[in-house]
């Protein structure tokens, strides 16, 4: 479905909403929790750029229970203070403790997974990874890696020893390729993406990693990342129909659902999807079943 269909499609649909009242109105949300989405990537913090809603832990949960009725089923979230702390275990007791008050007031339904933060240029790196191994829980272990704002390369040897340890550990390795468009930092704190070049010939040195790079364009997937086995979302994907056009040579089973959320409006993700022309089996794939099977292979 093309730009032009869409917004006619969507204005057709709005207009008879508004003709049959609120019954109408209650069935998009009804489709989308039938679907169900796992997204990827969401953060949580404080963002010392710009104000965003939800950012506060006051309003963290109201956010949870909105994207909730919008079909999410579970999101897995990391830090922004991970990002910018010194003390990453810090960041990470305050990312857990916000991921699980959900399941507190919610009988212990599981929203948020914590996406841990490493950074293993710290001295105390190991520690830090050890405390991560102490609360995930076996059989969803995630870390989240921000090399550019962390100060290392992909093909640093302490990339290489971190990658080894998540594996051996069972965590699926995230890479943060870049959180904002150079164009939008602020002119005191410029943060190039990270160059995923090296990232094939890490791989087959640890062929039983799993790694999902998160917030890629199109020309590094279609560069840097052709032929490397690793997950993809598409939260920095742009142009009409790019999850379509992304398809014809990327493969499915390696993209997942991811929305940027709060820095991106987590719609604009579920928009992309109904952009491009996707039949239920890749809408099923791309939505949940990828991200539910590779944190089980």
């Amino acid at each position: 479905m093309n730009r032009r269909s869409f917004l006619h499609q969507t204005a057709a649909t709005a207009a008879a909403a508004l003709a049959a009242g609120p019954a109408l109105h209650a069935a998009p949300a009804a489709e989308a929790k039938a679907s169900g989405i796992i997204d990827c990537n969401i953060s949580i913090g404080h963002w010392p750029f710009r104000y965003y809603r939800g950012q506060e832990s006051s309003e963290i949960l109201t956010q949870c229970r909105l994207l909730r009725e919008k079909g999410l089923t579970r999101g897995w979230a990391g830090s922004i203070e991970g990002i910018f702390y010194r003390d990453v275990t810090q960041a990470n007791d305050i990312l857990h403790e916000r991921c699980t008050e959900y399941g507190r007031e919610h009988g212990g339904a599981r929203l948020l997974l914590p996406a841990f933060t490493i950074n293993p240029t710290l001295p105390s790196w190991e520690n830090d990874f050890s405390q991560c191994v102490s609360v995930a829980l076996t059989t969803e272990r995630v870390i989240r890696l921000h090399p550019n704002y962390h100060g290392y390369t992909l093909d640093d040897p302490l990339f290489l020893k971190l990658l080894e340890a998540a594996t051996e550990a069972g965590f699926l390795v995230q890479v943060v390729v870049q959180m904002e468009d150079e164009r939008t930092q602020h002119p005191l704190m410029q943060v190039k993406p990270v160059n995923l070049k090296p990232l094939p010939a890490i791989l087959k040195k640890v062929p039983n990693a799993r790694v999902m790079v998160l917030n890629a364009n199109r020309a590094m997937s279609m560069t840097a990342l052709q032929d490397c086995p690793v997950w993809l979302d598409f939260a920095m994907l742009e142009g009409v129909a790019g999850i379509e056009a992304l398809l014809k040579d990327w493969p499915l089973e390696k993209l997942v659902f991811g929305s940027h959320a709060p820095l991106f409006y987590w719609e604009s993700a579920k928009l992309k999807l109904q952009e491009s022309e996707l039949s239920e089996k890749q809408l099923a794939a791309i939505t949940h079943d990828n991200a539910a099977r590779c944190l089980q292979s």
